[in-house]
C-alpha cells in the first residue's frame, strides 16, 4: 500500500518553509525591494521569479557546483541554470578562454580561426557537416523553422503537445483532449499560429503518421525526449518510426538537442543512432555564456544554397550581429574539446547513476507513488506513480503543491533543484558527498511530509 501524502501536510510544509526563507534571508529581500522600483517584476528577466519565493534569491558567486547568495549561504547547485551550466558555473578552461579572448576582441562581424576548427568539431561531435551559430536556442530554432519552410516550399510545422523550443512564437499551440489552441501565456500575438502548426502527442505513431502523410509539413521540430514537463521518453521504436515516416512524406526532422545533450559527448541522437536531418544545441555549448549552434545534414546544406542561388541573397531575415562572434567560437571549441568527450560523461553518468538509485531508494522506502527517471547525466523525479507517455498525461501531474513543497525545502536546507520541474543535472565539480547530500535532504523531507500526514 502507497503511503498517503495529505493535502493538510503538503501546506504545512509550504507554509513553514517559505516562513523560514524569509527569516534566512533579509539582503535578498531588501535587494528584491530595491531591484522593483526599476526592473519589470523587479528581476532582470521575468522568469527569474519563477521559482515561487516570497522574494528572489538575490546571487553573489557562482562556482563549479556551488552558490553564494547575498546572505552568505552557500547552495549545492543541481539545477545548474537550467542547463546552461551544465558544465559548472565559471570552470577554469572556460575562464581562462574567457580572460586571453577578452583582449582580442569580442566580435567583429568576421569569421575567427577558430570557426574552422569549431566547424570541424561540430561534425565530429554530432555527425553533421553544416552549422550555424546563433546567441540562443530559440534564434536556431527560428532559423532552422525558416530554412525548412524555403527549401520543402512548405508552410506547416509539426510540434509534439507542450514541448518546449524556447521562446519561438510558432511552438505555443498546444492540442488538449483534441482540441487545438494557442497557450494561454503567449503575449501580444496577433496571429492565429494554428494556420501553420500541426500538435500531435509525442508516442503516438497513428496520429503523427495522419498529420504526416497530408503531404504539408515542412519539419517536424522534436526534442528526443520531452524535458519541459517533466521527462517524457519515447516508447521502443517511436524515433525510428518518427524517422521513417518523415523521410516516407519528404518531411525534413529536426531534434533540438539543447536539454538532450546531457546524454553524451554526441547529444542523445547520436548515442541512440537517430539521423535527422538538422540539430539544435543551445544553453550549455558555449558554458552559458549567450550562444548556440544548428546543424544541417549535406543534403539539406545544399538544398539551401540552391534555394539562396534561386531566391537571391539579399536581406534573408535569418541571423543577428553578434551571433558567431570570435568569443563564442572560441568558447565553444573549449566546450568541445574539454567537456563534450567520453571522460567527461563517464564521470557525470556514474554520479547520476548514484543519485537516479538513491531517489528510488527513498521512493522505495516510504512507498511513495512517484518514479525517477534519468538521460546520461540528467535525473528528475515526478510526484505520480506511472510514467507518462505523452504532453498532454504529462502536463497534468506537473507543477504540484507537492513540487513546490520540496523546492523550499531543498533550498532552505542548501540544496538547489530546477524550480519549474524535479530536475537535476550533475556536472564535472558535483561530489558523491553533493550527491548523498541530496538524496538525505529529500528523505528527511519525505519522512516529515508523510509523518505530517499520520
Amino acid at each position: 500500500m502507497k503511503s498517503k501524502i495529505t493535502d493538510s501536510a503538503i501546506q504545512a510544509m509550504l507554509g513553514r518553509e517559505k516562513k523560514l526563507y524569509v527569516q534566512r534571508n533579509p539582503k535578498s529581500q531588501a535587494l528584491s525591494l530595491e531591484a522593483s522600483q526599476h526592473w519589470l517584476r523587479g528581476v532582470p528577466m521575468h522568469w527569474m521569479v519563477d521559482w515561487g519565493l516570497p522574494f528572489s534569491l538575490f546571487i553573489e558567486k557562482a562556482q563549479g557546483c556551488t552558490l553564494t547568495d547575498a546572505d552568505h549561504h552557500q547552495y549545492t547547485d543541481f539545477c545548474l541554470g537550467d542547463t546552461g551550466a551544465m558544465f559548472g558555473h565559471g570552470p577554469k578552461a572556460l575562464a581562462n578562454v574567457l580572460a586571453a579572448e577578452a583582449c582580442n576582441g569580442f566580435t567583429t562581424m568576421l569569421p575567427s580561426s577558430d570557426s574552422v576548427e569549431v566547424g570541424a568539431l561540430l561534425e565530429d561531435r554530432f555527425g553533421l557537416p553544416f552549422w550555424q551559430v546563433t546567441a540562443t536556442a530559440s534564434d536556431a530554432n527560428r532559423a532552422v523553422l525558416r530554412w525548412c519552410r524555403a527549401v520543402t516550399g512548405r508552410k506547416k510545422i509539426l510540434i509534439f503537445n507542450h514541448c518546449y523550443h524556447g521562446c519561438v512564437d510558432d511552438t505555443f499551440v498546444t492540442s488538449d483532449n483534441g482540441v487545438v489552441t494557442m497557450i494561454d501565456g503567449l503575449v501580444g500575438e496577433p496571429r492565429d499560429l494554428r494556420a501553420h502548426t500541426k500538435v500531435v502527442e509525442f508516442n503516438d505513431v497513428s496520429a503523427l503518421e495522419a498529420a504526416l502523410r497530408e503531404g504539408d509539413v515542412a519539419c517536424v521540430l522534436a526534442e528526443p525526449v520531452m524535458t519541459n514537463v517533466g521527462m517524457v521518453l519515447p516508447d521502443d521504436g517511436f524515433l525510428e518510426k518518427l524517422r521513417t515516416l518523415t523521410i516516407e512524406t519528404g518531411t525534413l526532422l529536426i531534434l533540438d538537442e539543447t536539454h538532450t545533450l546531457s546524454s553524451g559527448p554526441g547529444g542523445y541522437a547520436k548515442l541512440h543512432n537517430i539521423k535527422p536531418d538538422g540539430l539544435v544545441f543551445g544553453k550549455p555549448i558555449a558554458g552559458g555564456i549567450p550562444a548556440a549552434v544548428y546543424g544541417f545534414s549535406a543534403e539539406v546544406a545544399i538544398r539551401i544554397q540552391g534555394f539562396l542561388k534561386s531566391n537571391g541573397e539579399g536581406r534573408s531575415g535569418i541571423g543577428t550581429t553578434l551571433s558567431g562572434s570570435r568569443i563564442q567560437m572560441a568558447l565553444i571549441k573549449t566546450v568541445l574539446k574539454e567537456f563534450m568527450i567520453e571522460e567527461t560523461f563517464a564521470a557525470l553518468i556514474v554520479l547520476a547513476r548514484r543519485l537516479e538509485r538513491g531517489i528510488a531508494d527513498v521512493i522505495i522506502k516510504y512507498e511513495v507513488p512517484w518514479h525517477v527517471t534519468r538521460v546520461g547525466a540528467r535525473v528528475e523525479f515526478m510526484c505520480v506513480e506511472a510514467p507518462p507517455r505523452s504532453g498532454h498525461d504529462a502536463s497534468k501531474v506537473i507543477h504540484q503543491p507537492i513540487d513546490t513543497a520540496v523546492h523550499h525545502y531543498l533550498l532552505n536546507r542548501g540544496v538547489v533543484i530546477t524550480p519549474f520541474h524535479n530536475m537535476m543535472l550533475i556536472c564535472p565539480a558535483t561530489t558523491q558527498g553533493d550527491v548523498d547530500k541530496l538524496i538525505l535532504t529529500l528523505d528527511q523531507c519525505t519522512d516529515e511530509l508523510i509523518k505530517q500526514a499520520a
